[in-house]
C-alpha cells in the first residue's frame, strides 16, 4: 500500500503533539493525513478517544492506516473492536496506562488495557528506555496484539523530549510497513 492509497490517520499523545514532534511534521508532508480531533487531548477519557477514533474511520474514503503515539496507541487498541476499513496501524511509544501514577494528577480510565489480538495488521515500536513504559510490557503487548515488534534501543519516549524530531529512522520504518498492507481490491 502506499500513502496516496489510504487515509493516514494521526492519533496523537497526551497533550497533542507539537509542531516539532515527528507526527507533526510527518503530516506536513503526507498530503493523505489528518489529525484526529473531536476529543480533548488534555483528557484522558478513553470514551472520548475511543469514540472521536471510530467516527474518524467511519468517515474515510479509503483504507486507513493509523499512526499512533503513546495514549493514542491505547486509544487504538480500545476501539478496535469498532474499528471499520483500517488497513493497518503503526504504533509508537505504547504508554503503560495501568502503571500506578503513570501521570500524578491525571485521572482516567484507560486501565485495564485490551490484549485481544488487534483485527488488523500492527507493528509497536518501543524503547527500552521509555519512562512511560518498560520494554517487557510493550513486547508483552506486542504478543498479545499479534503486532511486529520493533526493538528502538536507548529511545526514551519516541518524542521531542527525547530527541525524535523528524525521526528518520521511524519514517523508513513505515515506509517497510506500508507495502505489507492489503491493498482492497488488488488480487
Amino acid at each position: 500500500m502506499k500513502t496516496a492509497e489510504a487515509d493516514i490517520l494521526f492519533v496523537p499523545g497526551f497533550r497533542g503533539s507539537e509542531p516539532e514532534h515527528w507526527q507533526a511534521r510527518w503530516l506536513a508532508k503526507l498530503s493523505t493525513a489528518r489529525w484526529l480531533t473531536g476529543m480533548d487531548v488534555n483528557r484522558a477519557s478513553k470514551a472520548d478517544w475511543v469514540g472521536a477514533l471510530v467516527a474518524a474511520t467511519a468517515q474515510a474514503t479509503r483504507p486507513v492506516v493509523i499512526i499512533a503515539h503513546s495514549i493514542g496507541v491505547i486509544a487504538t487498541a480500545h476501539a478496535a473492536p469498532q474499528l471499520k476499513g483500517v488497513a493497518g496501524a503503526f504504533l509508537v511509544g505504547l504508554s503503560d496506562w495501568e502503571r500506578p501514577n503513570l501521570l500524578p494528577g491525571v485521572e482516567h480510565d484507560f486501565a485495564p488495557i485490551p490484549r485481544d489480538p488487534l483485527p488488523f495488521p500492527s507493528l509497536l515500536v518501543a524503547s527500552r528506555t521509555d519512562p512511560y513504559c518498560d520494554f517487557d510490557r510493550a513486547e508483552d503487548f506486542s504478543y498479545a496484539w499479534g503486532s511486529s515488534l520493533v526493538d528502538a534501543g536507548d529511545a526514551g519516549h519516541i518524542n521531542v523530549a527525547s530527541g525524535h524530531g523528524p525521526w528518520p529512522e521511524g519514517l523508513m520504518r513505515l515506509a517497510g510497513f506500508l507495502p505489507k498492507l492489503p491493498v482492497p481490491g488488488a488480487s
